[in-house]
């Protein structure tokens, strides 16, 4: 695993995360990871303990993990949200908008090619999780 790209300023959790069946199993973690196919809307009555919830995309071409951060961050969750696995450049700024505030991708990313990515767009088309107002509401309120 490359090291991670983090855009949050608290401190980074570093305990390991648990399966969701483990998490949902135990009293005491505090970060869990989330397999494509688990529904993580078992999480949502715990979203208040979870400091960190890793997301797993095997393959690049797997959107569920996009649906799901959208899921948590619409239903409250205010932890940390990473994105781990095939993670790619041009995959940075839809899954910030989706909610992802921290990538732990296979392969490096140079974090000033990162940092150009995610500040290439300043407008949207389409509503997301992270609350921007798409171009067309501005246009026409």
């Amino acid at each position: 695993m490359a090291e991670s790209l983090r855009y949050r300023t608290d401190e980074a959790h570093e305990e390991p995360a648990v399966t969701l069946d483990a998490f949902l199993g135990e009293s005491n973690a505090t970060a869990v990871r989330i397999e494509p196919g688990d529904d993580v809307r078992a999480l949502l009555p715990h979203l208040d303990r979870l400091a960190l919830i890793e997301v797993a995309f095997p393959k690049f071409r797997d959107g569920r993990g996009y649906s799901a951060a959208r899921i948590l961050r619409e239903a409250g969750y205010a932890g940390e949200l990473r994105a781990e696995g095939d993670v790619l450049l041009d995959q940075l700024l839809p899954m910030r908008r989706c909610g992802f505030d921290a990538f732990r991708p296979i392969v490096p990313i140079d974090p000033a090619e990162a940092d150009r990515v995610l500040t290439s767009f300043d407008m949207y088309y389409q509503r997301a999780a992270d609350g921007v107002a798409p171009i067309w509401a501005l246009r026409h309120g």
